[in-house]
């Protein structure tokens, strides 16, 4: 799998309530992680690893201080493949609204990605802590043929009326989506074998 084919396209998140006031002034992917670093150095780091040339950065609240991160930081010269930029929320003549959500903000930057040139999108959140091959979920998703490929992680009882969660049928494939569901409901929506953990979250990280 050539990961040329793949543009990373990164999230810079809303207004990030549940840090504040780590984000009074700032987004959350540009909250200060391990002194020097921020919180979207994860994702630009696992991208880097994989191989992937072009990323973007879709922006909106607070963006300022995650902007010159990003500018000073990601800078590249004329001799290295590929491209950093950040695709900040606009007005247009046909949209006066800023992002939506996660959707939202996709639809409305389709030019942008169409322009990029590649066959596939990498979608990631900028303000989550984690390591990931995405080389090995992208050749999954070839693999399997799929329109759109969903990362999950296992979660218990105790952690579903604040994520996102998925339940899939016996071959892995996607039969409904629940968002932050009330705890009546959710034992219609387990999938997993494992009894301390079977519910599907959304990682946030998608592939089409």
């Amino acid at each position: 799998m050539e990961m040329s084919e793949v543009l990373g396209l990164i999230l810079g998140g809303g207004q990030g309530s549940r840090l504040y006031p780590l984000t009074k002034e700032r987004s959350k992917p540009a909250v200060p992680l391990a002194g020097k670093y921020r919180l979207i150095d994860i994702p630009m780091s696992n991208c880097l690893h994989a191989g992937i040339e072009k990323i973007a950065i879709m922006t909106q609240f607070n963006s300022a201080s995650l902007h010159r991160h990003i500018w000073s930081t990601y800078n590249r010269d004329s001799f290295t493949p590929g491209w950093v930029q950040i695709l900040a929320a606009e007005q247009t003549p046909q949209s006066r609204d800023w992002y939506q959500g996660t959707a939202d903000a996709v639809r409305k930057q389709a030019l942008e990605l169409r322009e990029a040139g590649t066959k596939y999108v990498l979608i990631l959140a900028g303000d989550h802590l984690y390591r990931m091959d995405y080389r090995r979920f992208v050749q999954y998703h070839i693999d399997m043929e799929a329109d759109i490929t969903i990362a999950v992680q296992p979660v218990g009882r105790d952690m579903v009326s604040g994520l996102g969660i998925l339940k899939l049928s016996s071959e892995g494939q996607v039969v409904s989506f629940t968002e932050k569901p009330s705890l009546d409901i959710v034992d219609d929506l387990k999938s997993g074998g494992n009894p301390e953990k079977p519910f599907m979250a959304s990682m946030g990280i998608y592939v089409f």
